[in-house]
């Protein structure tokens, strides 16, 4: 059974699903039926690696099913009309240029910084695009993260004295390369500010997270004074992270900003597993499910009860933790349309849960990629094995479709 209580029913699938055509419904039916067989999604995107590695022509194939599923597009303005036809059902976008794990050079980080800058540019011309999405790894090597992290764990004190540490612990010439990373943020984060475009962060791997707090939050410091420009990500499928989200609040408190958070549940939680278990420390990852749930429930709890200083993302697929938000600002006597709260899921996902929202009045978007396809493809994989391993997804998803193409059939 879905959720649903007071006026808002995730089983509403003529609201749902209102902005698919017959033929899309379809499709999307054969895609999730696909995505319920783990074997054949597992064949499917070794195949596809393969493919794309010997330049073999499967980009029609891909463009035709997953990518249409999930990606906008492959330019900015291929992604024009899919947010207008999403603006016509009053749901947002957040754009996310989905180049992952490309070149590790100064000029494609410089190069990634100003596509960033682009895609805000863009978004200020459009109506219904109040965010867009970066990763710190587009524009800094990983391996310089993973130093600085590393270091910053030998040391003590607050993460900021000990990343202050970790940097003069850096050669020369890697100081000059952070001081470049913290140049091409700042310019993103200006040029943001100055349209009033949000940036989120997105989060990484455990072991190069601290030096991207820290870098989001000496943003946030500068550019979230007045509203929240700049947002971190915290996945709260970490055990820690619903401490440091505590921690973070009282930074903000103290130094006078807004601070601008992106709740998840997180997305490496296989990767993290297997890399402590491999080197030997203690996972960063909750023992189970329920623990991942009860700390996110205290999140959004948590950043209702501070309202006045958070702004939150509710970035989650879960039907009770986004009943739960606009129950607790029912409680507070809020609008669901606070301007420090906004909704968010994956496009191509939870459409019950987006539109349903949308029309009750919260303020609600879907995460939008676009790029290039052998670009997105990293992306496109991890939607896929997400729903494979998820069955329960899976088959919410493919319940949904075939309860509302039942429905179409029976209204005719």
């Amino acid at each position: 059974m879905g959720q649903e209580r007071g006026s808002i029913s995730f089983d509403n699938t003529k609201n749902a699903f209102a902005y698919k055509s017959d033929k899309e419904l379809k499709k999307a039916h054969f895609l999730f039926s696909s995505m319920g067989y783990q074997f054949l999604v597992s064949v499917g995107i070794r195949l596809t690696k393969w493919a794309i590695k010997m330049r073999l022509p499967v980009n029609g194939i891909i463009k035709n099913t997953i990518f249409q599923q999930f990606v906008g597009g492959e330019t900015l303005a291929q992604t024009a009309p899919v947010a207008r036809k999403l603006g016509e059902f009053n749901v947002q976008v957040i754009l996310d240029y989905g180049v992952e794990g490309g070149e590790s050079s100064e000029s494609a980080f410089d190069h990634a910084c100003e596509e960033f800058i682009r895609v805000i540019r863009y978004a200020a011309t459009q109506p219904n695009i109040p965010f867009m999405s970066i990763k710190v790894t587009g524009i800094a090597r990983f391996s310089l993260l993973e130093k600085l992290d590393k270091s910053a764990e030998e040391q003590s004190g607050s993460l900021m004295k000990r990343f202050a540490a970790a940097y003069d612990s850096l050669t020369k010439e890697e100081k000059g390369e952070w001081d470049r990373v913290k140049e091409r943020i700042h310019k993103i984060c200006t040029a943001a500010g100055s349209l009033k475009i949000g940036v989120l962060v997105d989060a990484e791997e455990t072991w190069i997270q601290d030096p991207v707090d820290v870098l989001t939050m000496q943003m946030m410091d500068e550019f979230n004074k007045q509203k929240a420009i700049v947002y971190n990500t915290i996945q709260l499928y970490r055990h820690d992270r619903f401490s440091f989200l505590k921690d973070s609040i009282t930074a903000a408190e103290q130094r006078s900003f807004v601070l601008g958070v992106k709740l998840v549940r997180g997305a490496y939680m296989e990767k993290e597993r297997a890399r402590a278990e491999a080197n030997g420390y203690p996972s960063p990852i909750q023992p189970d499910k329920g623990t991942t749930d009860k700390d996110y429930n205290a999140a959004l709890r948590l950043c209702v009860d501070h309202i006045d200083n958070v702004s939150f993302i509710v970035a989650s697929h879960n039907e009770y933790s986004n009943l739960l938000a606009t129950e607790l600002l029912d409680e507070k006597g809020y609008s669901h349309r606070h301007p420090h709260v906004h909704f968010s899921q994956l496009y191509g996902m939870s459409d019950n849960i987006t539109f349903n929202l949308a029309g009750a009045g919260c303020s609600v978007s879907k995460y939008l990629p676009f790029g290039p396809i052998r670009d997105v493809v990293p992306y496109l994989m991890r939607r896929a094995q997400e729903n494979s391993s998820v069955a329960g997804q899976t088959g919410r998803e493919l319940g949904l479709i075939k309860k509302e193409i039942a429905r179409r059939k029976k209204e005719r």
